[in-house]
Parts: structure tokens; C-alpha cells; sequence
């Protein structure tokens, strides 16, 4: 079990030093990896009074390759994870692109979290269709897969041609880790045919959760992969239960499921999630120490 945290940029900011001390002091703790969420822009609230709890302007998000680009400088053994890239607002071959080149800067600590995103005011005002964004994920990945693998690819589908051309850098192995955000049945099919990974937040630890984790590892089968090799991720927070006991509670029930990522994230309150009630850097710091030091050994 890999255990990470998602910097709570949302709340402590993010000036440079702030960013670089959070993810330095993860590293220190043992934290595997780190994780960053994603949007581009966010809607003016004001003129929507009808928005709900959904992000919005006010809420601060850094491009995340740019954000792991600068902290891969500032650390050595910490992973980074998108989590989760809104793939169809963006071109592939760039993706590709920024992708590999982290990755090769990172040494191989990049995980590419991608998702398809809920926001139509994001994808009108980046000249994507909103509609179209799951078929053309797909496709996305199709094209991604094949220029990290190849010096040179020729490419002919919906929305993508590539004529005998490549990025450069390569990935360090040919090919990124790609996870994939999301809850519906489309998404665990286009996780066993192309991901290594489910960032799963839509179920709480029981039944449901437990379920939905056969159905994909079913899907892999069927796919004609293995479903081992196919890693699950939960998020969790210390808002949670009643303290270190239960949390250790949770870790060694999402370990029994077969879970092979659990990431502390403190500022997230929806679904089954519960956020942190403090704001402050010193509150998320606190809860940093306090949940690694209760599951640390049971990693």
C-alpha cells in the first residue's frame, strides 16, 4: 500500500515556498507520493447563485505540470499524481508532451491522473466540446499511449491525425502510469482497456465500494489483462472516525479490498468524504504528521 497526500492548495495557497515546504516536509514523513487536482478556470459565483458546493473562481488551482515541475527540483524520492487531469480540454500531443518531459525530469515519479471533467463553462471558454468529451478521451489515450511508446507515429481517427511524427523526450520507460477519475460503468471499461489505475471516490469502505472493485477487475479479465496488475486508490482525511485507531481501522479494510493507493486528502467534502474543519497551514501540517505516524507500519 502506497500512502500520498494531495496538496491543500484550495486553503494554505500557493506561494513557492509554502508549496515546496508541504511537499518537503511529505517526503520527510514518508508519504509516497503527492497529489494535485485540476482546473483551469473556475465560474464567478456571483452571477450563479444557483452553483452548489462545486469549485469556483475563488478557488486556487496550479497548472499541475507546471507545480510538479518546480517541486521535482525541490525533492528526490516523492511521486506526483494528477488527480484528476481533465483530459478533453486539452490536445493530446501537448499532454503527451508535458507528461514525458516531467517524467524525465521527475526520474520516473510522474502517475497521470486524468478524468473528463463536469465543468461546460471550463470547456467553452478553452473551445472544446463538452459533449464529445468522452469519446474523445478515449481517443486521447489512444494517441498519448502511442507517442510515448514510438520515436514516430502515424495516427488517423476522429479528432487526431498525426503524420509520421513523435515527441521528444521519450518517457524514461516508454510509457506513464495512466489513472483514471470517474464512476460510471464507462469508466471502469476504459480502465481495463487502458488503465493502470482507478482513483475511486465516489463509494464509502463496505459493499458498494467492494463491488464495484470486482466488477473492474472482471472488466481487466475480460480484457484480456490481469487484474493485478490494474492498482485502486481511495481518498481519505482525519475528519474521519474518531481518531488514529480508526483510521488504522479503515487502512487495513481498504488493504483487505485490495486497494493499492490510499491518499489523505484534507480539503475534499463531498460524497462520502468529510474535509478537515481547520484552514490554516498548520492545521493541514498536523494532519499530515498525525495520519502517517497512525498507518505508516501497516503500509
Amino acid at each position: 500500500m502506497q500512502v500520498g497526500i494531495t496538496l491543500p492548495l484550495i486553503d494554505i495557497g500557493g506561494d513557492p515556498v509554502t508549496v515546496r515546504d508541504f511537499a518537503q516536509a511529505a517526503e520527510g514523513l514518508g508519504y509516497h507520493h503527492l497529489g494535485a487536482p485540476d482546473h483551469v478556470l473556475g465560474a464567478n459565483v456571483e452571477n450563479r447563485p444557483d452553483w452548489g458546493q462545486r469549485n469556483t473562481s475563488a478557488d486556487l488551482f496550479h497548472d499541475p505540470f507546471v507545480l510538479f515541475g518546480y517541486l521535482s527540483g525541490l525533492t528526490r524520492t516523492i511521486g506526483f499524481s494528477t488527480q484528476v487531469l481533465i483530459l478533453a480540454q486539452r490536445q493530446a500531443a501537448l499532454v503527451a508532451k508535458q507528461a514525458a518531459s516531467l517524467d524525465v525530469l521527475s526520474g520516473g515519479r510522474f502517475r497521470l491522473g486524468v478524468g473528463i471533467g463536469w465543468n461546460p463553462i471550463e470547456f467553452q471558454a478553452l473551445n472544446e466540446d463538452f459533449k464529445t468529451r468522452g469519446r474523445r478521451s478515449e481517443e486521447q489515450v489512444r494517441v498519448m499511449k502511442a507517442l510515448w511508446a514510438e520515436r514516430h507515429v502515424k495516427f488517423s481517427g476522429e479528432w487526431h491525425t498525426i503524420d509520421d511524427a513523435g515527441i521528444n523526450p521519450l518517457p524514461t520507460r516508454r510509457t506513464i502510469p495512466l489513472w483514471f477519475g470517474g464512476h460510471e460503468d464507462v469508466t471502469l471499461r476504459r480502465i481495463a482497456k487502458w488503465g493502470d489505475g482507478w482513483i475511486m471516490l465516489a463509494h464509502p469502505q463496505g459493499p458498494e465500494a467492494t463491488a464495484q472493485f470486482a466488477k473492474l477487475r472482471q472488466y481487466v479479465k475480460d480484457a484480456g489483462r490481469d487484474p493485478g496488475s490494474v492498482g485502486l486508490e481511495v481518498w481519505v482525511s482525519t475528519a474521519e472516525g474518531k481518531g488514529p485507531e480508526d483510521w488504522r481501522r479503515a487502512f487495513e479494510g481498504w488493504k483487505a479490498a485490495g486497494v493499492t493507493h490510499v491518499t489523505l486528502n484534507t480539503t475534499y467534502g463531498r460524497g462520502p468524504h468529510t474535509r478537515i474543519t481547520g484552514r490554516t497551514l498548520a492545521d493541514h501540517m498536523t494532519a499530515m504528521r498525525d495520519y502517517i505516524a497512525a498507518v505508516k507500519d501497516l503500509a
